[in-house]
């Protein structure tokens, strides 16, 4: 394939006719604003949070169901033949996903539809940063006799948590009619939605709900799984006989109608719509370019491909900051700091959006509390961000490392991020938020439940890890390495000496306190000096950081123990099989899930560290890079890009066989880790800098004593 040209996944006749299988297969486009579009390779929604024009009122949060589909029918000497489908409890009707010959992702979500011998090929895109999504219809009439399309939209207004019940919500929509469409304003709730098409005439309807509409994925997941939508009336385009005709339908929505009426005005005329579909067609040639360009030599397979732009769509702006943030994953994450840091590397330094990795890192500075970058933005209180995470900020350090690695910017980060970073170790040092402080053995200490595995039921965490969790303490001694090794550059040789020392002092407690000499791992907590031998993937990120506590043979079982005891196909599982709180499923209820999620789930995100160690410790000989590339990335990379959500990754995976996707269908941490470990490691494209900023040869003399004075300490 030539480079830059984004890949396709197609789904042909043979699976679009296997009602349940096509149903479980599911596609989403993006806008860079948090909003999106997305729905099932049959067009039958099977989630709250599917629809045409997810608009976010706050970007990239507060995001609200707009539109939830388009339903097209066909009019052939005058009978109706629908091309459109809605699943009841008891029933799917109408049949219209019988018209279906087949569906493609190329990029953009196309469907195939035939009747008789009339052809309907529909696509869905969103120009960027626009609240807008656009459907292209390209039509052919092969008959003798006349024929119509009718296409019904059904729009709501609701936030994507919630679902319609249009009695006890009493929701109402105003319509303004104009000549190629129609607005909408609703109440109680307020927002706006404009649709128009580019030929044809929009036609008021009968004031029609279709209602109790049902999502099954909904359902099974023990949430409100029934909706009502309003059909307001409909767009009809005639058809010649024997004639082509191609034509847009436009949806704009928001919450603040000028801006809405401004959006349509600029998408005005199908030229304007042709030319955003042109820029966004090349937008992503351009993300795929820039990667190979950047990285000569690497192979353009798609799967790769549909990786990279799959990173595109979590990176977004945030109205609050008027900078990058990411998306923790589709269709329901905010922006999440853990998920935003963990995530960074992969999806704006390995692809080469370094600019966008600077406006991340500081986004959230901006937001920098006690020591703290925020754990979340909440999506329906917008801007009042949630700090309670021990791990959040000390992935923070790691991030600013690796962006040094890839760009060398020392003068950056002295000026724009140096005093927050020193700040936040004097807070981590001197005691924070939720007893977040270090403790005299030069270890961090931290309340139950402020680590990633941080799921609670009733306010009781169900995976308690309280006292000193063993990434944290990984994540702390990089920092602290991190932290010594910019003193030294920026000539504060005190500071340097100070970090040094706490940085030696935690290592030795660490080595003392978490090897299990008995079970020859990690332990995964350590409280009041007791150790947990829970066997959990937490203990990779020891094995995996540029800064390691531990020495070449600890490291080495610690790896070949998550190995041989956790490997979950796609990913690491959470807890091992035999062990008795291990649940093999994550499905049913939120109480049955959150059981789940951290007790055998497999999470693809633990890839990137696995993989990273794995190869460390195996000295990245060539061997073992292919053998890592098979085991390890294969299966995700070949299988699962095209499984569930097509042209992305799953958030989690059940742990038992055959391991199915679960969780969302797009996140960002199980595309990016992943990829990194791809880049850096399978194909040893390290970092450019990365030998000029972790080198120490010309470190000062200081450093290769053991004594340094208590008061430096204080």
């Amino acid at each position: 394939m030539i480079k830059g040209n984004p890949p396709k996944i197609y789904v042909g006749p043979e699976l679009v006719s296997d009602f349940n299988s096509a149903i479980q297969r599911e596609w989403i486009v993006t806008n860079g604003l948090g909003g999106y579009a997305s729905s099932t390779v049959l067009n039958v929604n099977t989630r709250k949070y599917h629809g045409l024009l997810v608009a976010a009122f706050n970007p990239p949060v507060d995001r609200h169901v707009l539109l939830s589909k388009m339903d097209e029918e066909v009019q052939i000497d005058g009978d109706n033949y629908s091309l459109s489908s809605n699943e009841f409890r008891d029933t799917v009707y109408p049949d219209g996903y019988k018209m279906l010959r087949g569906f493609s992702l190329d990029p953009f979500p196309t469907f195939h539809y035939q009747v008789s011998e009339l052809y309907v090929k529909k696509e869905i895109f969103m120009p960027y940063m626009k609240s807008a999504t656009i459907i292209h219809y390209e039509t052919l009439n092969n008959l003798d006799n006349a024929a119509a399309i009718n296409v019904y939209p059904l729009v709501n207004m609701r936030h994507f948590y919630e679902t319609t019940d249009r009695y006890a919500q009493r929701l109402r929509f105003i319509q303004d009619l104009a000549p190629d469409g129609v607005v909408f304003e609703t109440q109680p709730s307020e927002g706006y939605l404009a649709l128009f098409c580019t030929d044809g005439r929009y036609k008021s309807g009968k004031n029609v709900w279709i209602e109790r509409i049902y999502f099954r994925v909904d359902g099974s997941r023990g949430e409100g799984c029934t909706d009502d939508s309003y059909q307001p009336g409909y767009f009809t385009i005639e058809l010649a006989p024997k004639e082509m005709k191609d034509f847009c339908l436009v949806a704009v929505g928001g919450p603040d109608r000028e801006e809405v009426m401004s959006t349509r005005s600029a998408i005005f005329g199908k030229s304007t719509i042709d030319e955003l579909y042109r820029r966004e067609i090349s937008r992503k040639e351009s993300l795929l370019s820039r990667f190979y360009e950047n990285k000569p030599g690497i192979e353009p397979w798609d799967w790769l491909n549909w990786l990279l732009l799959s990173a595109d769509s979590f990176i977004v702006a945030r109205k609050s900051t008027d900078k990058k943030s990411i998306i923790a994953g589709y269709h329901w994450f905010e922006d999440w700091g853990r998920d935003t840091l963990i995530s960074l590397p992969g999806l704006a330094l390995v692809t080469g959006r370094f600019e966008d990795a600077e406006e991340i890192l500081l986004t959230f500075k901006q937001y920098c509390k006690d020591g703290l970058v925020p754990n979340r933005f909440p999506d329906q209180s917008g801007d009042e961000p949630v700090y309670d995470s021990v791990d959040a900020t000390l992935w923070y350090f790691n991030a600013v490392l690796q962006f040094l690695k890839y760009t060398g910017k020392l003068d950056f980060v002295r000026k724009e991020l140096w005093d927050t970073l020193q700040g936040m170790v004097e807070r981590h040092m001197g005691g924070t938020a939720f007893g977040i402080r270090m403790d005299d053995d030069g270890l961090l200490l931290h309340g139950p439940r402020l680590t990633w595995m941080d799921v609670s039921i009733d306010g009781k965490p169900v995976t308690p890890r309280e006292g000193k969790a063993v990434e944290v303490q990984a994540l702390w001694y990089n920092a602290l390495r991190m932290m010594e090794l910019l003193a030294l550059r920026f000539d504060e040789e005190d500071n340097a000496k100070r970090y040094h020392s706490i940085a030696d002092r935690a290592q030795a407690s660490f080595n003392e306190k978490f090897w299990s000499s008995k079970d020859g791992y990690l332990f995964d907590t350590v409280d009041r000096d007791r150790g947990d031998p829970t066997l959990r993937p937490n203990q990779i990120t020891a094995a995996y950081f540029d800064f390691c506590m531990l020495d070449d043979n600890r490291r080495l079982k610690v790896v070949d123990t998550v190995w041989k005891s956790l490997w979950g196909t796609y990913g690491l599982k959470t807890l091992p099989n035999d062990d008795p709180r291990h649940i093999g499923r994550y499905a049913g209820d939120f109480v049955q899930r959150d059981m789940a999620y951290h007790n055998g789930t497999v999470w693809a995100w633990l890839l990137g560290p696995f993989i990273t160690a794995f190869l460390k410790v195996r000295d990245r000989e060539e061997y073992w890079r292919g053998f890592a590339f098979e085991r390890f990335l294969q299966p995700l990379f070949l299988e699962e890009i095209s499984r569930d959500g097509l042209g992305t990754l799953s958030e989690v995976f059940d742990g038992d066989h055959p391991h199915s996707p679960r969780g969302c269908i797009s996140q960002a941490w199980s595309v990016a880790e992943p990829l990194r470990a791809y880049v850096e490691d399978i194909l040893l494209r390290k970092p450019p800098y990365e030998r000029e900023i972790l080198s120490t040869e010309d470190r000062p003399s200081w450093r290769m004593l053991n004594a340094v004075g208590n008061d430096l300490l204080k």
